[in-house]
């Protein structure tokens, strides 16, 4: 099973900082979150990889 994600580690592998990222959630417009411990922000990596595939721009 892979280790689920904190929004640090997030933060860092898409490029942004963890403002942004929380900015993001706020608005709904980032990568699928949980509620671990009932106060802890998670991500699935699988998650997070589908979320940036979803935003791929292909321009020939």
């Amino acid at each position: 099973m892979t280790p689920l994600a904190t929004p640090g580690q997030v933060a860092e592998y898409l490029g942004v900082t963890v403002k942004t990222l929380t900015q993001w959630r706020y608005l709904g417009q980032g990568p699928v979150w949980h509620k671990v411990g009932g106060k802890y922000c998670r991500y699935k990596w699988s998650e997070v990889e589908k979320w940036l595939a979803e935003r791929a721009i292909d321009t020939t």
